[in-house]
């Protein structure tokens, strides 16, 4: 009898231990189907279980909503404009939108968590990563302004290349979208950088989608249809670069007369950025040009170049970094704003394998 209650004990035991394995497989199971679902965004078609109509979701994907974070980043009115959708059909379709996405209001504790799934972006220069706090940082906006030969241009060209290399060398295994606004796009100078690197150049050009934009209406095209790509595309995309933002608006736009016109044009550009680096989860990089300002100092202290783009720029830009001329190949990379770095400068250095620390 002690014999077969000690058995009876054991086999209580081990379907203990196996009820209790089974309830950890199935948490791990559960967390792992969590972790599947926060995706970056969330595909337009979902919201056919919400009960929207096929036809109305393709009108939608035609006029560049791709996903259901783009409907709720939209303005009601940019809705109704689109052809054959009612009223009570895109407030149908907002409700829908809003209720599948985080749209609310969340805890702090929960934002903290929600931001883990950001990254930082390698620029080359390991010192020049300290000061931007770890890199270039995705779900934001680096606005890198500076005159002519001063590096923008050389950084963006890194930066394409580095997005591509594993997490432990600095980059996110991701696709970059290059929009060239001022025609300084070199292929050449890409393959330098990946062999450098270390990486096959043909495949770091093959990862890389390159556009040249000519107006700022063109420009606003090109991003739909980037934004396309990056919902449609097997890989996922790391980084979106613009050089320059101000190129076309600054041809495109004359005098006073049309200044107002120009910011508000540009806001809806810079708006449309912020909310694809948010929405996809990818890191924006702009370049920007300056102006003189003759009367803004004295003889003995010449006044420094100002970015151009106004307030809207300004404020649009989550981190600026104005980069100067150095001795030889050096240049200077200085925090001119960003909610949460100090100002601090550093030196780096263009060679022939991107950018790396200079002596300072």
């Amino acid at each position: 009898l002690e014999q077969q209650q000690t058995n009876k004990q054991k086999m209580a035991a081990a379907a203990q231990v196996r009820s209790k394995t089974a309830d950890a497989r199935a948490d791990a199971d559960a967390d792992m189907e969590d972790e599947e679902e926060v995706l970056p965004y969330s595909l337009i078609e979902k919201l056919q279980d919400a009960g929207i109509n096929a036809a109305d979701l393709k009108k939608l994907k035609d006029a560049g909503f791709n996903t259901s974070q783009s409907i709720v980043f939209a303005m009601r009115k940019d809705l109704l404009a689109i052809k054959g959708l009612s009223d009570q059909k895109v407030d149908k379709i907002i409700e829908a939108a809003r209720k599948s996405t985080d749209a609310g209001f969340v805890t702090c504790t929960q934002l903290v968590t929600r931001n883990k799934r950001r990254f930082m972006l390698s620029t080359g220069a390991s010192k020049l990563d300290q000061m931007l706090g770890g890199g270039v940082e995705s779900c934001s906006i680096t606005e890198m302004f500076g005159e002519f030969r001063c590096g923008k241009t050389q950084l963006c060209h890194s930066l394409a290349v580095m997005a591509q290399l594993p997490p432990n060398m600095g980059g996110a295994n991701g696709k970059v979208v290059y929009i060239d606004t001022e025609g300084t796009f070199r292929p050449e100078r890409l393959r330098q950088i990946a062999e450098g690197k270390g990486v096959s150049a043909e495949a770091a050009m093959d990862n890389i989608v390159y556009a040249r934009c000519y107006t700022s209406e063109h420009l606003v095209q090109l991003l739909v249809e980037a934004a396309s790509l990056m919902v449609n595309d097997d890989d996922r995309f790391a980084l979106l670069i613009v050089d320059s933002i101000m190129g076309g608006f600054r041809v495109d736009y004359h005098g006073r007369g049309e200044l107002s016109e120009r910011q508000q044009q540009l806001g809806r550009v810079l708006s449309k950025l912020k909310k694809m680096s948010e929405e996809f989860n990818v890191a924006v990089v702009l370049t920007n040009q300056v102006m003189s300002d003759p009367g803004g100092g004295c003889a003995f202290m010449p006044s420094h170049p100002k970015p151009v783009g106004g307030h809207i720029l300004a404020h649009s830009s989550t981190t600026r970094l104005m980069l100067r001329k150095g001795r030889a190949e050096q240049r200077v990379a200085k925090i001119f704003d960003s909610p949460w770095l100090p100002e601090s400068e550093c030196v780096f250095e263009i060679y022939g394998g991107g950018v790396r620390n200079g002596s300072d």
